[in-house]
C-alpha cells in the first residue's frame, strides 16, 4: 500500500517551472505583463501544452480557449478531477498569481508519474482563459461561460481599450479550440492560489483553507450640491457635495468595522463635477464596495447605510441617492472538498488555518456547477497585482504537496 506521507512534489522542479514561464511577458519591474489573448499569452500557453505533453498528458481546448490537460485514469466511467488556474497576468502582474494553481498542478502530475501513483478517476489540469479581466471585462470570463453565467456571444462582444474584440482575438493567437464550452463533466475541481493578501503570512501559518470566497454588493451612489465659487462663497453658505462624500466615506469604514470579522468596505471609484481646483463640487457620483462571505452580514451593511447616510447629508444640505449596480454572491465551498484539502494538510504536517477568499477566482464560477475547494499558500505582505509580488519556494511547495494530496484523496489511489 502506498505511504501517502511520502508523497511530495519536486520543489525545484516546480520552482524552475514558474521561473521559466515568467520568462514569457516580463514586465518592467521583475514581474510579468502577459495579458490575455496576446502573443505572449499564446507563447505561455505553447510552452504550458509542451511541458504537459512531455508529462504524458492529452491537451483539449474548448471554444473559449480554456485548455484542458487530462492524465487517464483507471476507470474509464469515472469523472475527472480537475486542478488549475489561470496563466493570464495583470499589465503589471506577479510571477504567481494564477500560474502557482497552473504549473502546481501540473507538478502534482509529474509528481504522480515518477511515484507510478494511479488514480481511479482521471485527473485534468486546466488553464481558464482571461480570469483577469484587465483587457477584456469582467474577470473570470471564460469560467463564467463555462458554468453558464455568460453567452459565448457576449463573451465573444468584449472589447478591450482599443476597440479589438475578444472573439477575434482569440481567434488570432490561433486558440480557439473544437470543444463546446461547459461540455465537460467534473467530479470536483481544486484550484491552488496565493492568498493576495496578508493573512497567512501575519499568523504564521503554511495553508489556507478556503471555506468560503467574498460575495459582494456595488452601490451607486449620487450626492448633489450646488456649485459656486471656492474663494468668494461663505463657508456657512456652501452645500458642498464634496463633503457628503467625506461623511459617506468614512461612514462605509464605520460600518464595515462595526461588521467584523470577514467584512470589508470601501469607496473605490469617484467622480466629482465639475472637478475644477476653484469650483466647490455641486455633484459627486462615487461606488460604494461592501463585501462579505456571508450575505446577511452584505445585507445589514446596506441596510444601515441606507439609514443613514441621507441624513448625515442632509444635515448638512446637500441631497443622496443610490442604486444597486453590481452583485455577486458569495460563494461557499464544497465541505467534501474543503475536508480533503484540511485533511492533506494535517496528514503533511503542514500548519493551516480557515480563511475567506477576499478576491473571486475561476472555482467561485465552477463552484457553482460541481464541487470545488481552493487551497492558499501566502504571499509576501500580501502584495499582488503588483510586480513586486513574491512567495517563497517552501510555500509554493507546501500548498502543491497538499493541492496533489487532496486530489489524490478525491480521485482515489489503485494500488
Amino acid at each position: 500500500m502506498t505511504n501517502r506521507k511520502n508523497l511530495r512534489i519536486d520543489p525545484d522542479r516546480l520552482w524552475d517551472s514558474l521561473m521559466e514561464m515568467a520568462k514569457i511577458g516580463p514586465g518592467i519591474a521583475g514581474g510579468n505583463n502577459r495579458q490575455t489573448l496576446t502573443d505572449e499569452d499564446a507563447e505561455g500557453r505553447a510552452l504550458f501544452q509542451t511541458w504537459c505533453e512531455a508529462a504524458g498528458m492529452t491537451m483539449g481546448v474548448d471554444t473559449m480557449g480554456n485548455m484542458f490537460a487530462t492524465r487517464p485514469g483507471e476507470d474509464p466511467d469515472a469523472l475527472p478531477v480537475y486542478m488549475g488556474s489561470h496563466l493570464d497576468t495583470q499589465p503589471t502582474g506577479g510571477k504567481y498569481d494564477g500560474v502557482l494553481g497552473v504549473l502546481g498542478g501540473l507538478e502534482a502530475v509529474r509528481t504522480m508519474n515518477d511515484l507510478n501513483v494511479k488514480t481511479k478517476h482521471p485527473i485534468v489540469v486546466a488553464n481558464w482563459t482571461n480570469e483577469e479581466g484587465t483587457r477584456f471585462a469582467p474577470a473570470m470570463l471564460a469560467s463564467g461561460v463555462f458554468a453558464g453565467k455568460h453567452t459565448q456571444d457576449w463573451a465573444y462582444d468584449r472589447e478591450d481599450a482599443e476597440g479589438l474584440k475578444f472573439g477575434d482575438e482569440l481567434k488570432r493567437i490561433d486558440w480557439v479550440g473544437d470543444e463546446e464550452v461547459g461540455a465537460r463533466k467534473m467530479h470536483a475541481m481544486f484550484e491552488l492560489h496565493i492568498e493576495q493578501g496578508p493573512i497567512l503570512e501575519a499568523e504564521g501559518k503554511d495553508i489556507g483553507v478556503v471555506t468560503h470566497g467574498q460575495g459582494l454588493n456595488w452601490l451607486e451612489v449620487t450626492i448633489t450640491g450646488k456649485e459656486s465659487h471656492t474663494g468668494s462663497t461663505p463657508m456657512h453658505m456652501r452645500i458642498n457635495a464634496g463633503r457628503g462624500l467625506a461623511l459617506i466615506t468614512e461612514l462605509v469604514h464605520e460600518i464595515a468595522m462595526r461588521h467584523q470579522p470577514n467584512a470589508v468596505g470601501a469607496i473605490g471609484h469617484i467622480d466629482v463635477y465639475p472637478n475644477s481646483r476653484n469650483i466647490i463640487p455641486g455633484k459627486v457620483v462615487c461606488t460604494v464596495d461592501f463585501r462579505s462571505h456571508l450575505q446577511e452580514v452584505i445585507d445589514a451593511m446596506i441596510a444601515e447605510f441606507d439609514e443613514r447616510a441621507p441624513k448625515l447629508c442632509a444635515d448638512i444640505g446637500v441631497e443622496m441617492s443610490w442604486e444597486m449596480v453590481g452583485t455577486f454572491d458569495p460563494p461557499a465551498f464544497d465541505e467534501g472538498c474543503v475536508k480533503a484539502v484540511r485533511d492533506a494538510a494535517e496528514e503533511l504536517g503542514y500548519s493551516h488555518m480557515d480563511i475567506v477568499s477576499g478576491a473571486g477566482h475561476d472555482a467561485c464560477w465552477i463552484n457553482e456547477i460541481y464541487p470545488t475547494a481552493m487551497i492558499m499558500c501566502p504571499c509576501v505582505d500580501g502584495l499582488s497585482h503588483n510586480e513586486a509580488e513574491d512567495i517563497s519556494k517552501e510555500w509554493a511547495a507546501a500548498g502543491t504537496d497538499v493541492l496533489l494530496h487532496a486530489v489524490l484523496e478525491t480521485a482515489e489511489i489503485v494500488e
